[in-house]
This record gives C-alpha cells, structure tokens and sequence, in this order.
C-alpha cells in the first residue's frame, strides 16, 4: 500500500513538472495555478486546428463573430464526437465553446464542415490530414481579473519520416529534429532555443462560471 502511495506522488509531481516545463516560465507575479494552466491549455487545444484545413490553426480575428466561418464550424465539428448531429447541437455547442455573445447562425443546408442529411439531421464532413501536426506552447500568461492574455509559439511537428521528427516554423523551414522516440520535451526544447524562427500570436480568453472563451487573437510582430 505503501509502495503503491509513493508511486502515485511520483506520477503527480513528474505531471506538475512536466505541465510547468511545456509551458515555459510564466511569471509568479500572476498567480497563476497549475490547475488554471493546463485548464488554458486545454481550451486552446479545443479551437487549435489544422493549417491544410483552414489555413491557420488558430486564424486572427478581432472578435469571434468576425472569424472565419471554416474555421469556426470546423472548431465545432472538432469539438462534437459524433458523425450524425441535430441542428440544435451543432448551435449548442458553438454557444459552449465561443460564448452566448457568439451570433453567427449555423446554415439550415449545411456547410464545408457539416453537410444536411435529412430531418435536421447533418453528417460531419471527413478531414483529410498531411503528416505534419500543428501545436504551439504557451510563453506567457498575464491574468486581469476573468480574463487572460496569453502569447503561444506556433510549430509543426513533421512525421513524413518514419525513424525520425521534423521540427518546422509555420514557413515550412526545418529547425531541428528529434529521434521518433524522444519525449515531447525534446522538442519543445528546440522550439524554445530557436524563438525567434517561429511564429506567435496572443490570445485573450474569457472566463465565466469557469469556462474559458476566446474573444480575440493577433500575431505578434517582431
């Protein structure tokens, strides 16, 4: 029994610390909690896409109603776990993870991302990926009140090769590579030795009743 505690605080304190180094060094001065960083985290991988899809994995825009509708309903289809969906549901969760201020109306005949069946009922298009996976890390977090502004580095992990990872930027140039087998802190680690090669935006989220939505994105220029 002993034994199997001491596995477990093991576990926890090798998750924390791995949480803590995925996203860099965000300043104490915030105090932001672990629980609020991978809660962060966890809702930018919700809207955080495909750049062969809709461009860019995560598309600027001044306010949510002015981003573009692929990469909105594309965002929601991500986000529903079923191939049949109601006109209802694909609404709700719109509501769920861009906010009650969210008014772009789903169309009645369907879209890119969703095509009408039948009896309000429509089928989930298929998404097509290349061997190169979008992810970012978060650099920073400055947290006024309910809301955060968050600066995220934007990469592309390259799996065309079957021994080894290519670490990209977002202009399709290699920056390193990491064997097939190395963690992902490897390549985090490259990301953040190479900063200054790659692409970043901020991100201002929103919380309310402890759910966080994206109100804004822009690219930071250097």
């Amino acid at each position: 029994m002993k034994k199997m505690l001491i596995i477990i605080v093991i576990l926890a304190v090798i998750l924390i610390s791995m949480i803590i180094y995925k996203n860099m060094a965000i300043g104490s001065k915030n105090n932001i909690n672990i629980q609020e960083i991978s809660n962060i985290e966890e809702s930018i991988s919700k809207i955080y896409l495909w750049k062969e899809l809709t461009t860019e994995a995560l598309p600027e825009f001044d306010n949510i109603n002015n981003a573009t509708d692929l990469w909105v309903w594309e965002v929601v289809k991500k986000n529903i776990e079923k191939f049949e969906v109601s006109y209802e549901e694909i609404e709700q969760k719109s509501k769920e993870l861009f906010g009650q201020n969210f008014s772009k109306e789903f169309p009645r005949s369907g879209n890119q991302s969703f095509e009408y069946k039948e009896d309000n009922i429509y089928l989930a298009t298929e998404v097509v990926l290349n061997q190169l996976e979008d992810d970012f890390i978060i650099s920073n977090i400055d947290k006024r009140q309910e809301e955060y502004e968050i600066e995220i580095i934007e990469y592309l992990e390259d799996y065309s090769n079957e021994d080894k990872i290519i670490i990209r930027n977002l202009q399709n140039e290699e920056i390193g590579q990491v064997n097939i087998n190395d963690s992902e802190t490897n390549i985090q680690e490259i990301v953040k030795k190479n900063v200054s090669r790659f692409n970043k935006k901020k991100l201002y989220f929103k919380r309310k009743d402890n759910n966080l939505t994206i109100q804004k994105v822009e690219k930071i220029q250097e």
